[in-house]
């Protein structure tokens, strides 16, 4: 297991690589990961700080069974603390959680149907390894909404949130970054694919779970290009590390 302050820079380095990417919104939207072997302590950014903002030393260390933070001018955001905590307190597998409004995906979670069909490589990857929620009740602010978002999430990787955006959860957060990048990538693939008119070429189930588990093989990957999106940032000066 990571030391905090490895956790830190790591989960630092994700925000600033989700707003060069463009995947961020205003002051919105949040990422964390635990910190106790529980999975219930863990950081996450200030309420309203930018993703380009965001250092180690900035993020918040927060107790998924304390709320008494949120009586006092360092509570972190009201959506933010219902979805995430709620997920720490709950899901112990699901250290990391990634809670963005990306472009992509957000339009597909707009359509009567969001779900990714499996019609290539990266659309394939989540087969029946995501979960949908189409019932959008509003900005997801109260206790009861986050235990809701919670239970759907529940044995998968990642949830489409109907009308909303996306949530990724992974065990390391170089995992989660790399199934929120091919996310929005798949998500891509089916807004483009749709816009074309044309009937999709899905394919057979069979072959789309083979798919999906041939990625498994893969999770080395996700280090990979994890540790070098953040040697990128290090030779552009970042303060990510601060």
């Amino acid at each position: 297991m990571q030391t905090e302050q490895e956790l830190r820079v790591d989960l630092a380095a994700a925000f600033r690589l989700i707003y060069e990417m463009d995947m961020h919104e205003s002051v919105a939207n949040h990422l964390s990961a635990a910190v106790s072997p529980d999975g219930k302590q863990f950081l996450m950014n200030r309420r309203w700080m930018h993703f380009a903002n965001v250092t180690a030393s900035s993020l918040q260390l927060l107790d998924s069974e304390d709320d008494s933070i949120m009586q006092t001018d360092k509570a972190p955001d009201a959506s933010a603390w219902s979805i995430h905590g709620n997920v720490h307190e709950s899901l112990s597998q699901a250290r990391v959680i990634l809670h963005v409004h990306s472009t992509y995906a957000t339009v597909l979670s707009t359509l009567k149907n969001p779900r990714i069909l499996p019609i290539d490589n990266n659309t394939a990857r989540f087969y029946e390894r995501i979960a949908y929620d189409t019932n959008f009740s509003g900005i997801a602010s109260s206790d009861e909404e986050g235990k809701r978002i919670m239970d759907t999430l529940a044995g998968k990787k990642a949830l489409i949130m109907g009308n909303h955006g996306i949530t990724v959860v992974g065990e390391t957060i170089a995992e989660a970054f790399e199934d929120l990048y091919y996310l929005e990538k798949a998500c891509k693939t089916m807004v483009l694919a749709y816009s074309t008119g044309q009937p999709l070429n899905v394919l057979p189930h069979e072959l789309a779970l083979e798919t999906a588990e041939s990625w498994d093989e893969f999770r080395g990957q996700s280090y990979a290009h994890f540790e070098q999106r953040k040697g990128m940032l290090d030779k552009k000066g970042s303060s990510y590390r601060e």
